[in-house]
């Protein structure tokens, strides 16, 4: 086969063949019925607001439909995907369901293609592979479907344009991420392209001083060592932060990411001057509108918080954590992987109470308020309508309502 017939990054054209399929495995008529409605619903003494953007994303739901056009599109061949499709435990089991087989890498996030034969099918996830990985395939000469989604490729032409232009791309995001580690290889597209990776405002502040050599900075054996796994080989700091352009991870907190650009720009404002930083600074401009969008409505439902949040998403996604983080400055927050998370049963809860992914899940019981209470929910941009429905079915069991799409009692009238 030639490379064009190898390489597929538009789908089958088989969406109206799959959608039926995944609108039954995805979709829920309760969570559909509410956003209808306002996205505010009162069902017996729990009254239930939804964010007004949550769930599904675009890149998210176009990942979803090529996985399912791949399998139709070649059921006698092997398919294999390069780590998750998204950051969803049900769709990765449901592909694995599927017979999809996946590849995981490795703790320095490097995959073994080993198995992978020219006659197989090879799926990229939405979060992208680095530059070796898509190499590595191309080279073996198998079918790949890239899912990437639009959001991360816009980021890659920006930092592979910085690195052609000389410039060293500062990242903010997580370096041991899918995601950052295929934003940060488009620097070797050109030789010499360097980058950084900050993780928050405190490492970039170090970033900061020590461009301004301020007071009690890191040196120069601290600052590689603090920074050796998330920096390019080779980087030197007394060089390479001389000249460069900010980017980001698309699931960080948008707001921290312009922050940690403008604190960037400050420090070689600081270090060198205005004239020369207009030359060699550069914005990134590549905030993930769908990203924004799900945390601006999070902020708009935090004006009036409700009384408990419930936030909906895997553990190892970066999307959720952030939107937990955000809930939890307000009010009291459970971010749960999945619905059976919640136990009718017995009433109990498992949920993650902090940022960082690796927190060790717990267990609380009495967690729902006692009397009429506000519910909120909102879930991470790889969560599907149906999770989102079960959990809330499932809170309301607990308080006795077994069929909530028939409860559903109408809000007063404005006065009435």
């Amino acid at each position: 086969m030639s490379t064009a017939q190898t390489y597929f990054r538009k789908g089958f054209g088989l969406k109206a063949e799959v959608r039926p399929l995944i609108e039954a495995e995805y979709h829920s008529a309760l969570v559909d019925r509410i956003r209808n409605q306002g996205y505010r619903r009162t069902f017996g003494d729990v009254t239930v607001r939804l964010a007004e953007e949550f769930g599904f994303c675009y890149g998210v739901d176009r990942a979803v439909d090529y996985a399912y056009e791949t399998c139709s599109k070649f059921p006698d061949k092997k398919v294999y995907l390069v780590g998750e499709i998204i950051h969803n435990p049900h769709v990765n089991r449901r592909l694995e369901e599927m017979g999809i087989e996946f590849i995981y890498p490795d703790e320095e996030g490097h995959f073994d293609f080993g198995g992978v034969t020219a006659e197989d099918v090879v799926l990229l996830p939405a979060f992208g592979v680095t530059l070796e990985a898509f190499n590595d395939l191309e080279r073996i000469g198998c079918v790949r479907v890239d899912t990437t989604c639009g959001s991360v490729l816009l980021v890659w032409k920006r930092v592979e344009g910085y690195a052609r232009d000389g410039f060293t791309a500062i990242i903010h995001g997580k370096y041991t991420h899918e995601e950052s580690r295929a934003t940060a290889s488009q620097v070797r597209k050109h030789a010499g392209g360097k980058y950084l990776i900050v993780r928050s405002m405190d490492e970039a502040e170090l970033v900061c001083d020590y461009i301004t050599g301020a007071p009690g900075r890191l040196s120069r054996e601290e600052f590689l060592a603090h920074f050796g796994k998330k920096a390019s080989e080779g980087f030197d700091p007394d060089r390479d932060l001389r000249r460069f352009g900010v980017a980001n991870q698309t699931t960080m907190l948008a707001n921290e990411s312009l922050a940690i650009g403008d604190r960037l720009e400050r420090a070689m404002i600081e270090a060198h001057g205005e004239e020369y930083a207009a030359e060699n600074f550069r914005s990134f401009g590549t905030i993930c509108s769908a990203t924004q969008e799900r945390q601006d409505a999070v902020k708009e439902m935090m004006v009036d918080p409700p009384d408990i949040m419930v936030v909906i998403g895997g553990y190892n996604s970066s999307n959720t954590n952030h939107l937990a983080h955000m809930c939890r400055q307000y009010t009291r927050t459970f971010h749960i992987e999945d619905s059976d998370c919640i136990d009718v049963t017995t009433g109990l809860i498992r949920h993650k109470p902090e940022l960082a992914v690796e927190a060790p899940e717990v267990t609380e019981e009495s967690w729902l308020p006692e009397g009429p209470f506000e519910l909120g929910i909102t879930a991470g941009a790889s969560t599907p309508n149906n999770k989102i429905g079960e959990a809330l079915v499932r809170v309301l069991r607990i308080r006795g309502i077994e069929d909530p799409v028939g409860k559903i009692q109408p809000l007063p009238m404005a006065g009435g």
